[in-house]
């Protein structure tokens, strides 16, 4: 299966608005009502994009605002300030090491600040649950109050910042909708996974030597398809630990790195193609490189030059 056109992927939508009930009425499925608490006319903006399983949205409010929020049904939503520190959740201060978390069965309130940007994941909770069993994760316990605000390494939380915007502002490059649910996917089990709890023993070489060759084989009989990690967990039994344990001391590497590898060389196979006259973006994007700088990067660093100059030396 390879991803041929902008068709596959999920569109952005964008609501702006001057009239801070219709604000509150704009994120999908939600229960709301926005209470303006600060002076001046109100502006806001959502930027979203909807998937089968989630939706992932940047939220702007100009003025400083009292939230009572109920989310989508059977669903968990993980919020993310952009850059204040100045709001809080059911009382609790939110510092910049912070995230906040809440499942549909608990109404929580916001107090948020004048030019207030927020990043949110809203995904369907047994989607979440499947995941993190397929991948034999343990999550931490989001059902009580106290859990309304969790912490975790501010280096993770700005790198979720940056891919969530990545993935609404280079929506446009035509990532398959599958790339983009397992990126989401992923975000979430990083920032909810319980790292205290013991997971699992050490697998011996030969299970290890086996889940890796059939991650291999898998990756070989679907050379059009950009694998996911959740793919290779899903084929080979195992959690994501145990494969990720699996690649390194077998290959060297961790199977992210091999499957950035994999999918760098089959991106230099289609540039080499004979008139390939596909935009490098998209083809990149086809094989899951959705930020084009990134990508130009890992790639000249790999093969000591760039895309367009692989594709002009076989355009002929």
């Amino acid at each position: 299966m390879q991803f041929d056109n902008v068709h596959d992927a999920p569109q952005k939508h964008i609501v702006q608005t001057t009239d801070v009930d219709e604000q509150a009425h704009n994120l999908t499925l939600w229960q709301q009502i926005y209470d303006q608490t600060s002076n001046g006319q109100f502006y806001g903006c959502i930027e979203g994009i909807d998937y089968p399983d989630s939706h992932v949205f940047k939220e702007f409010t100009q003025r400083a605002l009292r939230q009572q929020c109920n989310i989508a049904p059977e669903s968990l939503w993980l919020g993310i300030p952009a850059l204040s520190t100045d709001s809080k959740i059911n009382g609790l201060q939110v510092e910049s090491h912070h995230f906040m978390c809440r499942s549909s069965d608990c109404e929580f309130e916001l107090i948020t600040p004048d030019d207030f940007d927020i990043y949110g994941v809203v995904i369907n909770r047994d989607t979440l649950l499947t995941m993190a069993d397929i991948q034999g994760l343990t999550l931490k316990d989001v059902s009580n109050q106290c859990c309304a605000r969790l912490a975790t390494n501010p280096t993770i939380l700005a790198q979720t910042r940056t891919t969530i915007e990545q993935l609404i502002s280079h929506n446009h490059l035509g990532l398959h909708t599958q790339l983009q649910q397992d990126i989401l996917n992923t975000l979430v089990l990083t920032l909810l996974t319980d790292n205290h709890v013991n997971q699992q023993i050490a697998p011996s070489y030969h299970h290890r030597l086996t889940v890796v060759e059939q991650a291999k084989d898998y990756i070989q009989q679907h050379p059009h398809q950009a694998i996911t990690i959740t793919q290779l967990c899903q084929h080979t039994h195992v959690s994501r630990r145990t494969l990720q344990y699996s690649f390194e001391s077998i290959l060297g590497i961790n199977p992210l790195r091999f499957l950035r590898l994999t999918r760098l060389n089959n991106v230099r196979r289609e540039l080499k193609k004979p008139q390939q006259d596909k935009p490098i973006a998209v083809i990149a994007a086809n094989w899951g490189f959705w930020h084009p700088g990134q990508f130009t990067k890992d790639y000249t660093k790999l093969f000591a030059e760039n895309p367009s100059q692989t594709r002009n030396r076989f355009q002929y």
